[in-house]
This record gives structure tokens, C-alpha cells and sequence, in this order.
């Protein structure tokens, strides 16, 4: 007598997710990198439940934003381009006036390019926090230091 042998794959709930939080220092981390372990964890991909089109991924806390290592020549030829929507509205900034005067946005930009496009990479953007300096508000979630050396 055979036994039937029955293969599912398992598909994450959105009610089901666990989150947790962790928090990243992003002290002389490369920028590309630290982008793309935060856009991972930020998806889920570091869980085995990860769903593609559910949002299963945890919170994110970066520490030191102002402190994310340029390699190269990048804080001078690295540019950033957006439009004001006016006619000749086009702007552009390098990375380096980034990461000088708002490196918050530095990083956001960088870390939402990494994500999905639609409502479900903007969901995933939401659970992230960059702070420019050590402080953060966010002690009561009790984070786990999420070490990006030994992830890359």
C-alpha cells in the first residue's frame, strides 16, 4: 500500500507575519552595501517565510547615517537627480552633499531603490528609521543589534 505524498509550499499571511527590530550602525559602512542587507531584511528575505508578495519583513533602526562610508570618488561623482515638476525644474545633488547636509535622505533613496515598486515596496519603506547621530527613540522595542560585517 502506497502512501500519498502531499507537497505544499507555504505561503505567508499578512496577519501572520512576526516582526522583529533591529538596529544597524552604519559607522564607515559602505553605502551600497549597507543598502542592500537593510532592503533584504526590510523585504523578509532573511526569514523562511519569505513570500514575495506579502510584506514579511521586520523593522529597521540605522544609527550614524552621517557616517556611511563613500568608496571611491562617489561623494563628488555620485549625482542625484530629481524635477520640481515646473519647466527647467531638473535638481541635482551628489552623494557627498547628501551625506553632509540630509544623509537620512541619502540613505532612504538608496535603500528604496533596492525595494520592490508599487504599494508593497512603499509598505516596506515604511518600516524604516535612519537617525543621523547614536540616538533613537525607539528603546522600547528593545531592537537586536543586527551586525551588517559579518552579513556581507
Amino acid at each position: 500500500m502506497e502512501e500519498e505524498i502531499v507537497r505544499t509550499t507555504y505561503i505567508a499571511k499578512p496577519g501572520e507575519v512576526e516582526r522583529k527590530w533591529y538596529l544597524v550602525d552604519a559607522t564607515d559602512v559602505p553605502l551600497g552595501r549597507l543598502s542592500a542587507v537593510v532592503a533584504s531584511v526590510l523585504r523578509g528575505k532573511n526569514k523562511p517565510t519569505f513570500t514575495p508578495n506579502v510584506d514579511t519583513g521586520d523593522f529597521v533602526i540605522i544609527i550614524n547615517a552621517d557616517k556611511v562610508a563613500l568608496t571611491g570618488r562617489k561623494a563628488e561623482r555620485k549625482i542625484y537627480y530629481h524635477h520640481t515638476d515646473h519647466p527647467g525644474g531638473l535638481k541635482s545633488r551628489t552623494a557627498g552633499d547628501y551625506r553632509q547636509k540630509d544623509p537620512e535622505k541619502l540613505l532612504t533613496l538608496s535603500i528604496k531603490g533596492m525595494l520592490p515598486k508599487g504599494s508593497l515596496g512603499r509598505a516596506q519603506l515604511k518600516k524604516l528609521r535612519v537617525y543621523r547621530g547614536e540616538n533613537h527613540q525607539h528603546t522600547a522595542q528593545q531592537p537586536e543589534v543586527l551586525d551588517i560585517t559579518k552579513l556581507i
